[in-house]
């Protein structure tokens, strides 16, 4: 499903930056990936490029067998609000906007009328065990509240993979493993989860745990025993 092929990015801030080196990854329908790797070694860059919010320079990148450097930018925007959802360590909520408005947004840049909408991203919210705090903004809520928010947000244009980048880095170790919880959740019903984190107890929650060394795969770890809800 995620599969890219020889991928070469570099940054150019003053002096140029190698980030990722020829990196190759396959990433099937349905597979549950932690990626971890040192500061700086392409992690974060990587989930960039698979989200389709950073271009790479070299290589190839089919995601659903779709080639990704064919697309405009405009078409770019269609397929990643239709394909993937997005879950940040910072939450990325709207401050001035409540919960319920938070997690509809997708569904308004999709075109889907207020009513429906609201009704949808009210099922997210209440799957998230977040029936009564729909009208509360973000400043209200605790930071677990807010992850799950992002997690409904992330959820309500049923979309076939969620990116996490750090999903569990702002919260305590309890709330940490709800959140890993719900994410197990949503991928035994079909959905990819590709997750960055520096954490090897919440890597060890995935299926697979993929280390980035120097902009390269260093190696890939199969979790036979990985802990289930």
């Amino acid at each position: 499903m995620i599969k890219l092929e020889n991928i070469n990015k570099t940054y150019y801030n003053g002096a140029a930056l190698h980030v990722l080196k020829g990196l190759n990854l396959h990433i099937n329908q349905g597979e549950f990936v932690a990626i971890m790797g040192a500061s700086g070694s392409g992690k974060s860059t990587l989930l960039n490029i698979v989200g389709i919010l950073d271009d790479y320079d070299t290589g190839t990148y089919h995601l659903n067998g779709k080639l990704i450097r064919e697309l405009s930018e405009k078409e770019s925007a269609v397929y990643r609000n239709q394909t993937i959802g997005f879950v940040f360590q910072s939450f990325n909520l709207i401050s001035f906007k409540t919960a319920l408005e938070n997690v509809a947004l997708p569904l308004y840049y999709q075109g889907v009328r207020r009513k429906k909408r609201n009704a949808t991203a009210m099922r997210y919210l209440e799957r998230m065990g977040l029936a009564g705090w729909e009208d509360h903004l973000p400043s209200e809520l605790s930071g677990g509240q807010k992850q799950r928010i992002a997690m409904a947000r992330a959820l309500v244009t049923n979309p076939r993979i969620i990116l996490a980048d750090e999903p569990t880095g702002a919260l305590d170790s309890q709330t940490s493993v709800e959140v890993m919880h719900l994410l197990q959740e949503v991928n035994r019903e079909g959905i990819t989860v590709v997750m960055v984190t520096h954490n090897p107890e919440m890597a060890g929650m995935s299926q697979k745990i993929i280390h980035i060394r120097d902009g390269i795969i260093g190696s890939i770890e199969h979790n036979t025993q990985r802990h289930h809800v």
